[in-house]
């Protein structure tokens, strides 16, 4: 996949949606119940542009949704989905760490791999990814320690190379990327 305009637009949106969100919890701007409502509307929202033209909404998803998707919105949702979980299921510093990894390694493995890699790996490239695992590494590293960084960064772009599979589907990257960082993450914590 060439990097053209749309994804640009996508992967840019992508990077700044998790660092607003990391920016909203760091200052204690919004909660989990907020984020939760958000991600009820955005889902109501979908369904109502599935069916009808949704002004305002329609513009946005075509603007920066991909044109291969299950339903309207499901990038955005499975990333504040991905978000959500890792907010209300692990500490703070781990939580902002995972969300880094998507917004910030996740939109870079894309960006460098669409526009420079060569390297194929499956669906992906070599150079992207190791790009991912560079920016996710530093980006995670605001918030926990370097071996917590390198560990969850380092999983969870492997799994995203790979394009990880439930029942035959395959599941969104912005749901399990910052889920499978934050366990890692916190197992590293622990040991």
């Amino acid at each position: 996949m060439k990097l053209d305009k749309q994804e640009l637009k996508r992967q840019l949106f992508h990077l700044g949606l998790g660092i607003v969100i990391v920016l909203l919890f760091y200052f204690n701007l919004l909660t989990e119940l907020e984020l939760f409502i958000i991600l009820v509307i955005g889902g109501v929202l979908a369904v109502l542009a599935s069916k009808w033209k949704v002004p305002g909404i329609n513009w946005f998803l075509k603007k920066f949704e991909r044109e291969k998707v299950r339903f309207p919105g499901e990038g955005a949702i499975f990333y504040v989905l991905g978000c959500f979980l890792v907010l209300g299921l692990f500490p703070r510093d781990i939580a902002f760490a995972s969300i880094m990894v998507l917004a910030v390694g996740d939109s870079f493995a894309t960006l460098v791999g669409s526009s420079l890699g060569k390297r194929k790996i499956k669906n992906k490239t070599l150079e992207g990814s190791l790009s991912g695992l560079i920016t996710g590494f530093f980006a995670a590293m605001i918030f926990v320690s370097a071996a917590m960084a390198f560990s969850g960064t380092l999983v969870a772009m492997i799994f995203e190379a790979v394009e990880l599979k439930l029942f035959g589907k395959t599941v969104d990257d912005n749901l399990f990327i910052p889920i499978i960082a934050a366990i890692i993450m916190y197992g590293v914590q622990i040991i």
